[in-house]
């Protein structure tokens, strides 16, 4: 295929960045996105020319780090999908193609499509762990939980962190990603003893880092390559009532 790339190209956070359109010629249909990228990038090189900056690593969908706005698309028009897992093959030959970085205050651009995403590790930081000493693993069905909790926990834990909710949200919200690592530990039983002072501290840190209120729009869910639904931050949301209610105390439900 010949395409036309349309790339947001910005040298650094205090440059003000422009669209800079190149042609690419000979993409294979079988080709992954950051493949056909890494073709550009060869050949800006041997033209002596700065290649475009973009973040990856593991090219499997599971680390996250991919993340580019794709004819305004999170990670591109394939639903469930990351960028990294896109194929040329979604495309039409003479096409053009945007690619932007993630727009969102609480994402600051470092470098054309390489955004900084530290926001998401202060929101973890603030409370998206357990401190409790479990000891060593139990023994298995020692505690019992509800499959329906187990289920929802595992649907939330799949989250990546990749930023696409934030992304696709006209409010620049992060709290898909929020209640997504509040789900994964308020459903299961080792996530009790902090429930309600998690929620309170992680839900203040994500208003800190700059991200948005949620509106319910609905975009996050659609553009999330986990599919974490939306009902998550309805999780989310009695918690943190129940948690002002109690005053933000350390409490275990029903206490």
């Amino acid at each position: 295929m010949n395409l036309t790339l349309r790339i947001w190209r910005q040298k650094g956070p205090e440059d003000k960045g422009r669209m800079v359109t190149y042609p690419v010629d000979d993409v294979s249909p079988d080709m992954s996105f950051l493949e056909m990228l890494d073709v550009l990038n060869e050949r800006l090189i041997l033209a002596g020319e700065d290649p475009v900056a973009f973040d990856h690593d593991c090219r499997e969908g599971i680390c996250g780090m991919c993340g580019l706005m794709i004819n305004g698309d999170a990670h591109g028009p394939q639903r469930g999908t990351t960028a990294c897992q896109l194929h040329m093959r979604q495309f039409k030959d003479g096409e053009t193609i945007d690619i932007e970085p993630w727009r969102a205050s609480a994402f600051p651009v470092v470098k054309d499509l390489v955004v900084n995403r530290s926001a998401f590790d202060r929101i973890i930081a603030a409370g998206g762990y357990v401190t409790a000493p479990t000891g060593s693993a139990p023994e298995a069905h020692s505690t019992p939980v509800a499959k329906a909790n187990a289920d929802a926990a595992f649907e939330s834990a799949a989250c990546i962190g990749c930023g696409a909710c934030v992304a696709a949200c006209p409010n620049g919200s992060g709290m898909l990603f929020t209640a997504a690592k509040l789900t994964q530990l308020s459903l299961l039983p080792q996530g009790q003893p902090e429930r309600y002072t998690r929620v309170i501290g992680m839900v203040d840190a994500h208003d800190e880092a700059g991200f948005g209120g949620c509106t319910n729009a609905g975009e996050c869910t659609p553009a999330c390559p986990k599919g974490i639904p939306l009902n998550t931050i309805g999780r989310l949301n009695r918690d943190y009532l129940t948690a002002t209610a109690k005053g933000g105390a350390n409490n275990t439900p029903g206490s």
